[in-house]
């Protein structure tokens, strides 16, 4: 028999289940910066990149210390990110091709849930469409690179895809009036005042900043004219003695090159990069003006807020300007996480540096399980919300992914690679070329300048990796490769009185087997 007692305590915990309120779903705010490397803002240690509101959010939150895109290239990494897919699964192999029509998007599982959601900025999918796309309830973005002013000025050189059409705002267009960060940041910060209350929200800011041609606000411009460039460029004979590939040294007189970058005769990319870096100052006022746009309207103890790169760049490592290749300074991106203690559960530590290994096609997963909402359908990626959470790594502290990008006719500098992101030996694999493959330990030589590939020690090696990177194309399906037709103008040129070709590897010549 109960005792009037316990009977007592019974119905005082019923009702207090009973009265409970559920945990209301989390908003989401993920900020996209385009070409951000994963060393440039102060909580990474740059020499004098001012970025207070990263470094906030780093001391905030959880800075990703091995976060990697899957292909260094702005079509599909952000292809990468909407689907959880890899680039031979969702299709979108370069800057010109739409997205598969019949692939979910992310948001729309969010949608599903009861999220009301916003796109606004850079879609860049599909060339110059920038028509609002599914799983977004509202829609601001511009076509192809859309243009930093509206006049144009302040830029060196027209980039391809440069538009200047304004945007389109929920199907009609609308004038770009200023700089275009901080029009982005007006754009998001009238969409979050006029939302839905009741709803929580997923709030996609897709910056055009930094992608070249760098051009910084006006307020910014020459802020760091006289900084040192802090990334050593490599001389030709310095290329030759590492053992780096035909290819590589190669491209250093080309487009994608610190001899003839962008086929500019007076290119210097101690220039470009304080110019990149002055522009990457109102990325970080504009995650300022919307943190404190949350705290002013009481949305911040309930928002997480995720920002992200969407590749790196190369200035001057390996002799390489822009993206596309496998090296830290592409492939490697910043990813910072916040979610307050507020949250409960479902926060994230302040101030830890998460070391496990993560990746774009990881975001659309790892946020639909923070919402409770439902996976996609099928992703390449995982979530990495419970380990982040725990402030451990776990499963992904050994973890690999897998890396590709496929040669475009536009660019022909670069070819087919695939890579093996993750481990202390990274393996680079070149398709279609007549050249060395490419081993670096991560762990002695950061810098990946001086290639193992035909040392007798590393054979072994080589050949585990070999197999390791030919079983996740296998299990990933990515055992054929996207051809799509040309499109756009194509840069093959190379500067008459630069560097020369670089000639064969002596080890190849021989007069007999």
């Amino acid at each position: 028999m109960i005792s009037k007692r316990w009977f007592a305590l019974l119905v005082v915990g019923w009702l207090g289940t009973a009265n409970a309120q559920p945990t209301p779903a989390p908003n989401i705010l993920f900020v996209l910066c385009d070409d951000h490397r994963f060393d440039c803002f102060g909580a990474a240690g740059h020499p004098y990149l001012e970025t207070p509101h990263l470094d906030q959010m780093a001391r905030d939150g959880a800075m990703m210390t091995r976060a990697y895109v899957t292909t260094s290239l702005c079509s599909p990494s952000r292809a990468s990110i909407l689907t959880g897919l890899y680039a031979h699964n969702h299709r979108v192999v370069d800057n010109y091709h739409p997205v598969d029509p019949t692939l979910t998007f992310f948001p729309q599982q969010l949608q599903a849930t009861g999220y009301q959601t916003a796109f606004i900025g850079k879609w860049h999918m599909g060339g110059e469409i920038d028509d609002p796309q599914r799983g977004f309830d509202h829609w601001v973005a511009f076509k192809g690179q859309g243009t930093y002013f509206p006049d144009g000025h302040g830029t060196t050189r027209e980039v391809p895809q440069t538009t200047y059409d304004g945007f389109n705002v929920n199907g009609k267009r609308v004038n770009q009036k200023g700089y275009i960060t901080d029009e982005l940041t007006d754009y998001s910060i009238d969409w979050l005042r006029k939302r839905d209350p009741a709803k929580p929200f997923f709030l996609y800011v897709s910056h055009k900043a930094v992608h070249s041609d760098f051009v910084p606000a006006d307020r910014h411009r020459g802020r760091y004219d006289q900084q040192p460039h802090p990334i050593a460029v490599p001389t030709p004979e310095q290329l030759a003695d590492g053992k780096l590939p035909m290819w590589v040294r190669d491209q250093r007189n080309s487009r994608h090159g610190a001899d003839f970058g962008y086929n500019l005769s007076d290119f210097s990319p101690e220039v470009y990069y304080r110019r990149y870096c002055e522009a990457l100052l109102a990325v970080d006022e504009s995650v300022g003006r919307l943190r404190s746009f949350l705290n002013e309207q009481g949305l911040a103890d309930n928002t997480i807020i995720v920002y992200m790169g969407d590749n790196g760049f190369q200035f001057g490592d390996h002799g390489l300007i822009d993206k596309r290749v496998a090296y830290e300074a592409s492939a490697k991106v910043p990813l910072l996480m916040v979610a307050p203690a507020s949250m409960g559960a479902g926060s994230i530590p302040p101030g830890i540096r998460f070391d496990g290994l993560v990746a774009n096609i990881d975001i659309a997963p790892t946020l639909l399980e923070a919402a409770g909402a439902a996976a996609l359908p099928h992703t390449d990626g995982t979530s990495f919300w419970k380990a982040l959470t725990a402030g451990e790594p776990g499963m992904f502290a050994d973890r690999t992914v897998l890396y590709e990008y496929y040669w475009e006719r536009n660019y022909p500098q670069t070819p087919t690679l695939h890579a093996i992101l993750g481990s202390r030996y990274k393996y680079i694999r070149c398709h279609g070329r007549w050249d060395r493959d490419e081993l670096y330990d991560l762990q002695s030589d950061p810098s990946e300048m001086n290639n193992l590939i035909d040392l007798p020690e590393h054979q072994d090696r080589v050949q585990s990796l070999n197999e390791q990177l030919w079983a996740m194309m296998a299990d990933s399906n990515g055992m054929e490769m996207p051809l799509l037709e040309d499109r756009g103008k194509t840069y093959p040129w190379r500067h008459p009185d630069r560097t020369e070709s670089a000639p064969y590897p002596t080890e190849y010549f021989r007069r007999g087997e």
